[in-house]
C-alpha cells in the first residue's frame, strides 16, 4: 500500500509541475495535416506513412519487452523497456528533424543570394525559383526540381510554391516563399532588397544559434549521462541471481518505478534547460 500511495503522490507532483515542464505552445495557423504526418515530413521522411511508423514503434516495443522479460524475468522492467522502445522511433525522428533543420538553416542565405542574382538578371519569379533546381545547394535541388516539374505541368505559381513549401517543411523556407508570393501578387522593385535583408538576418541568426548551441551542449550531454548511468548499473546488478531476486520483490518494483519517474522528470528538465527555441512555421 505504501508503494501505491507513493506512486499517487509522485503522479500528483508531476501533474502540478506539468504546466512548466510541457507548456502549451501557441499555434497561430492550423494545418489540415496531423502532427505525426507533419513530423515525418519535416524530418525528411515523406514516404513513411503514419501507419507504418506506428507498426514499427509497436514492433520495437514488443521485441524489447519480450527480450527484457526473457533476460531478467522482472515484469516491470519488461514494461519499462517496452515503453522506452516504443518511444524510441519518435525520439529518433525528432532528432533527425532537428539535425535536418540545423543543416539547412545555413543554406538559405545562399538561396536568397541566388534568387537576387536571378531577379536582377531579368528573370521572372517563377523562372528564378525554377532555376534553383540547378544552382541551389545539392541538398535542396531535389525539392526545387519537383517544383520546376510541377510548374511546367500546371503553370500555376501559387499552387506550385505551396507544394514546394510542404516539401521543404522549413520555417525559413516559409518566409522566403511567402515573400516571393507577395512580390508576385503586388509587384514592386523592392524584392532584391527584401531578400538581401532576409539573407543577412538568417546569417546572423545562424551565427548566434551556433555559438549558443556549443555552450549548451554540455547540458544535454549531462542529461543523457545522468539518465543512462543508473540504468546501466541496474542492468549489471540484475545479471546476478541475488540481484534479480531482490528487484523482483514489491520493494524492488517500487524502487524501479520511482527511479523511472525521477529519470523522466529529470531528463525533461535538463533537456528543457539546454534546448533552444525553434522558429515556428507561421505560414503552414
Amino acid at each position: 500500500m505504501t508503494v501505491v500511495w507513493g506512486c499517487v503522490l509522485a503522479a500528483g507532483m508531476l501533474l502540478v509541475a506539468a504546466p512548466w515542464l510541457w507548456p502549451r505552445r501557441a499555434r497561430p495557423v492550423r494545418s489540415d495535416r496531423g502532427g505525426l504526418r507533419r513530423l515525418l515530413d519535416e524530418a525528411g521522411l515523406p514516404g513513411l506513412t503514419a501507419t507504418v511508423f506506428g507498426a514499427l514503434s509497436f514492433a520495437a516495443a514488443l521485441a524489447v519487452g519480450a527480450m527484457t522479460w526473457l533476460i531478467t524475468g522482472i515484469g516491470v522492467l519488461a514494461l519499462l523497456g517496452s515503453v522506452a522502445a516504443g518511444c524510441g522511433p519518435a525520439a529518433w525522428v525528432r532528432g533527425r528533424r532537428a539535425r535536418r533543420s540545423e543543416a539547412r538553416r545555413g543554406l538559405w542565405p545562399d538561396v536568397c543570394d541566388l534568387l537576387v542574382a536571378s531577379v536582377r538578371a531579368g528573370m521572372g519569379l517563377p523562372d528564378a525559383v525554377a532555376s534553383l533546381a540547378d544552382t541551389a545547394p545539392p541538398v535542396l535541388r531535389v525539392a526545387f526540381a519537383d517544383y520546376r516539374r510541377d510548374l511546367a505541368a500546371s503553370g500555376h505559381f501559387d499552387a506550385s510554391v505551396s507544394r514546394l513549401k510542404d516539401v521543404l517543411a522549413d520555417a525559413t523556407a516559409d518566409r522566403i516563399v511567402e515573400t516571393l508570393r507577395m512580390a508576385r501578387h503586388v509587384g514592386g522593385t523592392e524584392l532584391p532588397t527584401v531578400l538581401r535583408s532576409l539573407s543577412a538576418s538568417v546569417r546572423a541568426e545562424v551565427a548566434v544559434r551556433g555559438e549558443v548551441t556549443a555552450r549548451q551542449s554540455w547540458v544535454r550531454g549531462a542529461a543523457v549521462v545522468g539518465v543512462i548511468a543508473p540504468w546501466a548499473i541496474l542492468a549489471l546488478l540484475i545479471t546476478r541471481p541475488e540481484g534479480a531476486a531482490a528487484y523482483a520483490t514489491g520493494a524492488g518494483v517500487g524502487l524501479i518505478v520511482a527511479a523511472a519517474a525521477v529519470s523522466v522528470v529529470a531528463y525533461r528538465l535538463m533537456m528543457r534547460i539546454g534546448r533552444l527555441p525553434q522558429p515556428g512555421r507561421w505560414f503552414r
